[in-house]
């Protein structure tokens, strides 16, 4: 233990604690803009300043060690005017439009600059850097915002592994881009929206679809477009956040209640595909195993697009092990534009398909050609929107979520299972899949609480988790990974021979979709366990647990399908990995450029 005084109050704390860290602990937290636990402490901001007795300078807080002894201060008039300084250094590069910026009330600098009256007076000339950033992209960086605080940088590279973004410049002009001199268009850029989430300010944030559906002139506003939203699994567990209400309060039914008063004509559960990707997804499984020799293994899940385009760009040669199934988003458009188009007895040019997703990489999805089967010349998903997007139109139409009732989702796209809403969290799409395999080769349900809990790799300290099911007679060997510096390890491994399996399941963001590059952002605080477990709350409350026995699904194969893998299936809900290109990595492993 080490002994020092905070402000002359006695503090006694572990070897190699920082004074940051010791300060929070008895109450006395200095500010910080750049500081992320175990990923980002390198002192960059400098508003962590604080004063040591017997050192002339003043220390960052974030990086410097508490050692026997050490007095601190953290609020002397050195301090102060150290850290004002330092806030207008920042600011005479950051555009303060914050009234209009979307992180409004939940940006970092703003909350800093609170405590500081700075107010009108500035010792520093304002001078906003050029931008001429893509803004078709699906992730936008804003140069006027940016505070070169490195934590995009150091998510990417420490937590994703694929060093997309880097510090270029010298001097004053040092800042930040996309590495080796790069277009973000031709980088091996998932898209999945961690260095956003990671981002203090506005300088990173998602493209915004909203406009084009609740603006003037938009979608809605139209009174030829039949408007369907379909909301996924893991913006449950998270929209209330952005409201200040507890997830009992934010309901499902709330939500559904909330769109309809936005403005949308129909509104579905995107619980109704995953369940339907289950059947594809599972059923594509069982066939390969009948014919292990025919393929190469493992099977990879392909609902998350941030991981297929991961994948795609890292380890282009092991395409051909992902599942040929879209994800839920895409399959949920196809059958959208096709049987319940008929159902109603619309042209399908007519209707305008809208996701909620937790997710950036979404935005990107939807655009792939070889992905949109339903309707020629159409996109089969028309818009993706963010959870922050939907938290954002509610605001502006003045809804109290709080006091709306509950109301269920529409018919007949609108059922979703225990099963499906686990998509939403790490290990939830193979516990689903196995679930039904399970039924598929007994004849039988397993105890959905219980017989695939061992995926489940939310706690795990592991960058993977694995488990071994004997189903049936028929022994499988399953792994699931989050985050795609675990992904990246676990590939390794694969290709090394070191590990052996034939289904594994990979989430590009960590935590799954509840830990998503399009959810409410909260400073520091890393809320996908909390979320998760609002999902599982949700299937163990569910009266079905399976997605094979979702009677929407059942009535979709019965009436229009067939089966599931089936020619018209295969059709809508499939697709060609190999019909799109993605730029190769300039971190390619030895064995793959080989």
């Amino acid at each position: 233990m080490v002994n020092i005084t905070i402000n002359g109050t006695p503090v006694s704390v572990e070897n190699g604690t920082t004074i940051l860290e010791a300060t929070r602990l008895v109450g006395m937290s200095v500010p910080t803009l750049c500081y992320l636990k175990g990923i980002n402490q390198i002192g960059a901001c400098r508003v962590c300043l604080v004063e040591v007795k017997n050192i002339d300078r003043l220390l960052p807080a974030c990086d410097t060690l508490c050692e026997e002894g050490m007095e601190v201060l953290t609020n002397t008039p050195k301090v102060r005017e150290a850290r004002q300084m330092n806030l207008e250094l920042l600011l005479s590069q950051h555009r303060i439009n914050c009234p209009v910026c979307e992180r409004n009330g939940s940006c970092q600098l703003q909350e800093v600059m609170s405590s500081y009256p700075i107010g009108d007076i500035m010792n520093f000339k304002h001078e906003y850097p050029e931008d001429d950033w893509d803004q078709s992209l699906p992730i936008i960086r804003d140069e006027s915002k940016c505070i070169r605080c490195y934590r995009c940088v150091s998510v990417c590279e420490k937590v994703q592994g694929l060093n997309i973004w880097d510090m270029v410049g010298s001097g004053s002009r040092t800042t930040v881009n996309v590495s080796h001199n790069r277009k973000l268009s031709a980088a091996d850029c998932a898209f999945c929206g961690q260095c956003i989430t990671h981002c203090p300010t506005n300088a990173l944030h998602s493209r915004d679809d909203s406009k084009a559906i609740t603006g003037v002139g938009g979608v809605l506003d139209d009174p030829n477009k039949i408007t369907v939203v379909q909301v996924a699994p893991a913006i449950r567990a998270a929209w209330g956040e952005s409201f200040g209400l507890d997830a009992s309060v934010a309901t499902e039914g709330r939500l559904a209640a909330a769109l309809r008063r936005i403005g949308f004509d129909y509104v579905f559960d995107t619980n109704f595909s995953a369940d339907l990707t289950i059947m594809e997804e599972g059923n594509e499984f069982l066939e390969r195993m009948q014919h292990p020799e025919a393929h190469k293994w493992p099977m990879f899940t392909s609902c998350c697009p941030g991981w297929v385009r991961f994948l795609k760009s890292n380890y282009p040669d092991m395409t051909d092990q992902l599942s040929t199934a879209k994800s839920p988003q895409q399959m949920f458009g196809a059958v959208t534009k096709t049987y319940f188009a008929k159902k109603i007895g619309v042209d399908p040019h007519d209707i305008v398909c809208v996701s909620i997703m937790p997710c950036t990489a979404k935005k990107a999805e939807l655009a792939i050609p070889s992905i949109n089967d339903a309707v020629e010349g159409e996109r089969d998903v028309d818009f993706s929107l963010t959870t922050r997007e939907l938290c954002r139109m509610i605001k502006a139409d003045n809804i109290d979520v709080a006091a709306l009732p509950e109301e269920e989702f529409d018919s007949p796209l609108g059922t979703g299972t225990g099963a499906a809403v686990i998509f939403g969290t790490t290990g939830g799409v193979m516990e689903a899949a196995l679930r039904t395999c399970y039924y598929v080769l007994t004849g039988e349900n397993p105890n959905a609480d219980e017989t695939f809990k061992a995926v489940r790799a939310m706690d795990s300290t592991r960058p993977w988790v694995e488990a071994e099911y004997n189903v049936a007679g028929i022994k499988v060997r399953a792994a699931v990974a989050n985050g795609l510096g675990n992904a990246r390890r676990l590939i390794r491994a694969i290709r090394r021979g070191e590990v052996d399996y034939q289904f594994v399941e990979i989430m590009a963001c960590p935590g799954g979709c509840v830990g998503g590059g399009g959810q409410p952002i909260h400073y520091n605080q890393e809320l996908a366990s909390s979320r998760a477990k609002v999902l599982y709350n949700y299937d163990k409350k569910n009266v079905l647990r399976f997605s094979h026995e979702n009677p929407e699904v059942q009535a979709l194969y019965s009436e229009y399908l067939g089966k599931p893998c089936g020619e018209i299936a295969h059709h809508l809900l499939h697709t060609n990995h190999h019909g799109w290109e993605m730029p190769k990595s300039p971190n390619l492993d030895e064995d793959v450029m080989l």
